[in-house]
């Protein structure tokens, strides 16, 4: 083996290097510790450090790992002194528990084409960066995957979390599997096995994902590892029959009623308001993109009536309190938890949920007369925002709160008597007014004025930002009808206000309209 400059040698021998790149909770230290077991065990000197990373990232960690391979079947006689840190272009092995993380070690020159075996999980785990931006702020996969084919000597990636969950293992057992199945390393799969079973801990569900990832890198060894595309989206399937009469009628109105092309947007709709509220509220639905289907026509693809049947549903299924009960209190929603926690059939486990509900949401609940009364008296309002505007942890699983909780939600029966329903309408209607107005001048327009209704989303506060973004750009579109490039512009202001939580962006887009108009 050649003597990368930079590292300890003994003799003509230089040492192997590893860098792990890992999130919190991922095992990254058990990986650490089963790949220094496997060199100890074959008589190489090993060494391990750690370095804890930013918050961002979930607790990223950089693991080095420097292992002297044994000469002639016994350890080198005087001792080597171990780098603490891998040194940019001298690392034999990478390897990623996500993407993004074998983005992060390409970028700090860890990864290079001379020498760099590089093995990663193709799944994502987001960074609070990309979850904190009101629209879509998801940094771009196939990035990683281009640099990772051009830096590496050989790259292997695939879903490791996706067969952890499958084997009931953890994600480190799997990387442990790919590093075997690369043969990056001289050691044999009885000795990767045997670290893991010297270990002791969760022992048989190691061995599992161990095999699936052995399995999988080395079928990407022998015969290639094209990248696979980093967020599939498979088609939705169509609504079904539920056996409910009401329902099953409104999925043959879109049947009979719609074009082709519609059809799956529009069952998603559908499905959206339905179960936001009941079979009349879908049927209302229906009508109304009924309504914009009369104003469109195939030369423009239905353009105008696809963003219609995704954005006024949307703008149907709003968040209110009753809402969010009733998805806090869902046996589907315990049953997710129960699975991510991996809870045992005989363990309880409590989700505390942070509510911090305002007068605002209180007043949107009650009767239209009585919100309407409390709201224009000042002095009753405060007093009401006093005696609930204040932070709580609640526990869902205990019998009180979801007792609470799921009474809550069953009022939404109530809900079109409410105030918060009134001004939803409302709001919706004059929306819509605006869209169907300006289709038959300016097409592209109309289709812009429907998909800005994704600005609209969330509850209490965050709720009530969105609305305010939109009827910016509403009344910032409304400045620019008549002109050829008013649909361009108002998409403009909607990936402006997109941008940033505090709508600086958006006021910025503005201006810039007042500088021409």
């Amino acid at each position: 083996m050649n003597a990368p400059s930079g590292h300890p040698q003994v003799g003509d021998a230089a040492p192997f290097c590893i860098a792990v790149m890992a999130l919190g909770g991922q095992g990254g230290g058990v990986l650490v510790d089963w790949i220094v077991a496997l060199c100890e065990a074959h008589g190489w000197l090993a060494q391990s450090t750690s370095v804890p990373g930013v918050a961002q990232r979930t607790g990223a960690t950089v693991y080095y790992i420097e292992a002297l391979p044994a000469r002639n079947g016994a350890a080198p006689s005087v001792a080597p002194v171990f780098s603490l840190m891998p040194v940019p272009g001298e690392v034999d092995l990478v390897v990623g528990a996500e993407l993004m993380e074998a983005g992060r070690a390409i970028q700090r020159g860890l990864v290079t084409p001379d020498r760099t075996t590089l093995i990663s999980s193709s799944h994502r785990a987001y960074a609070v960066t990309e979850k904190q931006s009101p629209g879509d702020g998801i940094a771009s996969a196939d990035a990683v995957y281009a640099a990772a084919e051009a830096a590496a000597k050989r790259f292997i990636a695939f879903d490791m979390a996706g067969i952890a969950d499958q084997t009931g293992s953890v994600i480190s057992a799997v990387l442990f599997g790919a590093i075997a199945g690369s043969k990056a390393t001289p050691f044999p799969q009885e000795a990767f096995e045997a670290a893991i079973r010297t270990a002791g801990i969760g022992v048989e569900a190691s061995l599992r994902g161990f095999a699936l990832g052995l399995r999988q890198a080395a079928a990407a060894t022998a015969g290639g590892n094209p990248p696979a595309p980093s967020r599939p989206m498979p088609d939705r399937p169509a609504a079904a029959p539920r056996g409910n009469i009401e329902f099953d009628a409104l999925v043959a109105r879109v049947s009979a009623d719609f074009p082709p092309v519609v059809h799956l947007m529009l069952l998603a709709g559908l499905e959206r308001a339905v179960d936001f509220q009941d079979a009349a509220y879908g049927k209302e639905y229906l009508d109304l993109i009924g309504e914009i289907l009369s104003l469109d026509s195939a030369a423009n693809g239905f353009e105008l009536t696809q963003a219609a049947a995704k954005y006024v549903a949307v703008a149907m299924a709003y968040d209110d309190v009753f809402r969010v009960a009733d998805l806090k209190t869902r046996a589907s929603r315990f049953e997710r938890v129960r699975s991510e926690v991996k809870a045992a059939p005989d363990q309880i486990v409590y989700t505390t949920e942070f509510m911090h509900p305002r007068a605002e949401e209180v007043c949107g609940s009650l009767p239209l007369r009585l919100g309407s009364f409390i709201e224009k008296r000042p002095a009753l309002f405060k007093a009401l925002n006093k005696l609930v505007s204040r932070p709580r942890r609640v526990k869902t699983a205990t019998i009180a709160w979801f007792t609470a909780l799921y009474v809550l939600a069953g009022l939404k029966r109530f809900r079109r008597g409410t105030l918060r329903h009134a001004r939803e309408v409302t709001h919706r209607d004059a929306w819509l007014n605006r869209v169907k107005s300006a289709t038959a001048r300016d097409y592209p327009l109309a289709v812009e004025l429907l998909k800005a209704r994704r600005l609209v989303k969330g509850y209490s506060d965050t709720h009530a930002r969105g609305q305010s973004k939109f009827d910016k750009v509403m009344a910032g579109a409304a400045r620019l009808e008549g002109r050829p490039d008013a649909a361009d512009w108002t998409r403009r202001l909607c990936e402006a206000a997109l941008k940033d939580e505090d709508g600086v962006a958006l006021s910025g887009a503005l201006k810039t309209i007042d500088s021409f108009l």
